[in-house]
């Protein structure tokens, strides 16, 4: 299971797609929260996967890496919202107990996020085996929670990134689908005119994920002018965003069906591997699913890591890719006060000299490297083993 996020959805996909592969006749059941019960649905329906998805409560603990105390007790909003959330936490795992009384799985696979826990919690009570997973460089408080009753512990990054016990834990990579893969110049043109871009254009890809990211729409909203001068422009504005973004339809000009225009925004694909294969450049926030994704098709990013989730853990991805000379990184913080970083950035390799080509180039070639191959696979193989003991 998986939620809390996207980045939680598809590799649980991938998985799946797997584990059918190697127990092609085995019940598999898809448990979500509410937010992302859609895009898992949608998701699964687009890969031709009939996979039973249920709807479980969880609740988030919201935690600030700039707050102190009295900032809680000013924001006491977010206090209350926390508590709300604790019923919710407690109302998941008495549901989760309820039903994993009657499913009795073999097994269970963990993807991380709050959604998460209650379920663990659950396992963890009645004695179910459960394995878990983390993308990120820095372990989230669910897969922290649960580490120590998780029969396997498989990790997105290499492990002396985790203080995971070795004997329990290893390294998988983050599993992602397998059409997320590097396309050829002739393909690439192809899915360009198919988003109605002209061919020969560069295309600038921006996302922020399924539900948006405002601080990065804000700074689209600002530099989007300037930089349509130089590049064509697919914003995907986020489902909870998207709205708020409505007065930047007015540079997305159609005709009789077909794009006029060199920017497009839309809500949200459940395609992204078309838009990013469309690339020469992706701006995306730095989620260890989304840069594995991009790591895969080796694409030119800019990354926008945002500093104030727990754990600093975009932060900590976005300085690993950017040691290995993998990505350009822009701080979100100094990008909302300053957008014409991010115009700035994008500027180091958007043109077609010789020089800009050549940085495109390296900077997909380097981020390729950090991208495991056959992650899903291992990762199945891992979970019909512990379900098999």
């Amino acid at each position: 299971m998986g939620g809390g996020s996207g980045g939680h959805v598809t590799p649980v996909v991938a998985v799946v797609s797997e584990i059918w592969k190697i127990r092609p006749r085995a019940k598999v059941e898809f448990w979500t929260d509410r937010k992302y019960f859609r895009n898992a649905r949608k998701i699964t329906i687009e890969n031709g996967m009939k996979l039973k998805i249920k709807k479980v409560a969880a609740g988030k603990l919201r935690r600030y890496t700039n707050f102190k105390l009295m900032d809680y007790l000013e924001h006491f909003d977010v206090v209350l919202l926390n508590v709300w959330d604790g019923f919710r936490l407690i109302f998941g795992f008495l549901q989760s107990l309820v039903r994993l009384l009657f499913l009795k799985p073999n097994v269970i696979f963990l993807k991380g996020g709050y959604t998460c826990l209650p379920v663990g919690l659950a396992a963890r009570l009645l004695r179910i085996p459960y394995v878990i997973h983390d993308s990120d460089a820095v372990p989230g408080l669910t897969n922290r929670v649960l580490a120590g009753c998780a029969r396997r512990i498989a990790t997105g990054m290499p492990l002396e990134y985790y203080n995971y016990p070795t004997e329990r834990a290893v390294w998988t990579g983050i599993p992602i689908g397998e059409e997320f893969r590097a396309v050829s110049e002739s393909r690439q043109k192809a899915l360009k005119k198919e988003l109605g871009f002209r061919e020969e254009k560069l295309l600038v890809v921006v996302t922020g994920g399924s539900q948006g990211a405002e601080h990065i729409n804000l700074a689209m909203r600002e530099i989007l002018p300037a930089l349509l001068e130089k590049a064509s422009v697919l914003l995907v504005a986020g489902r909870a965003r998207y709205d708020e973004m409505l007065d930047l339809k007015k540079y997305e000009t159609w005709e009789n069906g077909e794009l006029k225009s060199n920017f497009r925004m839309i809500e949200f694909s459940s395609e992204m591997y078309k838009l990013f294969g469309a690339a020469d450049v992706v701006v995306s926030r730095a989620g260890a699913s989304t840069m594995t994704e991009l790591a895969k098709m080796g694409k030119a990013v800019v990354m926008v890591p945002y500093e104030k989730l727990p754990g600093f853990h975009q932060v900590k991805n976005a300085e690993a890719y950017e040691a290995g000379g993998a990505a350009i990184v822009v701080f979100d913080d100094k990008m909302n006060k300053e957008p014409k970083l991010l115009l700035e950035a994008l500027e180091k390799v958007l043109g077609k000299s010789r020089e800009k080509v050549e940085k495109r180039e390296e900077l997909g070639k380097n981020l390729r490297k950090f991208a495991k191959a056959n992650a899903a696979e291992e990762l199945a193989k891992i979970v019909v083993e512990v379900g098999s003991r």
